[in-house]
């Protein structure tokens, strides 16, 4: 990865609507070679999906819950199903396996409003089998909200 490709990436982090014209514009490069080398990240897999990102508030979407959920017992069949059955539900954006706390997943939850919540706890969460204890946090304000990646990392090599 070059310091052409960083630019891409950070352009189109910022901007995934760019047309392949504006990118090349701002990164440098004629379009067939900026084409070039977005697929080229694309197939390396270093582009990993396009997406539109939501305003969840304009979504009434209003209350965000990070839940920590302890499980009863630590074992591969048990894991699978708690995983199984989180993925049915959509108001759960991010659900992450954890270690170095005393759970076992933290959740992202996404819903309207506290009744919302509490309708999601008490008869999805807690109703799985194996979940043994259950930890909710609510987001108050978002200080950092970014879905864009550090690349400052990436030492520039030559392509």
């Amino acid at each position: 990865m070059d310091r052409l490709d960083k630019r891409i990436l950070k352009e189109l982090q910022s901007n995934g609507r760019l047309t392949n014209a504006e990118l090349a514009e701002r990164v440098g490069l004629s379009a067939t070679p900026c084409a070039r080398r977005v697929k080229q990240l694309e197939d390396e897999g270093v582009i990993d999906r396009h997406v539109i990102l939501l305003n969840p508030s304009k979504l009434g979407l209003k209350l965000n819950a990070l839940v920590l959920i302890s499980m009863d017992r630590h074992t591969p069949d048990r894991f699978e199903h708690f995983e199984a059955e989180i993925r049915k539900h959509p108001e759960v954006t991010e659900l992450l396996l954890i270690t170095g706390q005393s759970a076992d997943y933290l959740l992202k939850v996404v819903v309207p409003d506290m009744d919302a919540y509490q309708e999601f706890l008490l008869n999805t969460i807690t109703r799985i089998e194996g979940v043994a204890d259950v930890h909710s946090s609510f987001i108050l304000r978002r200080v950092i909200d970014s879905t864009e990646l550090p690349l400052n990392h990436i030492p520039d090599a030559a392509r």
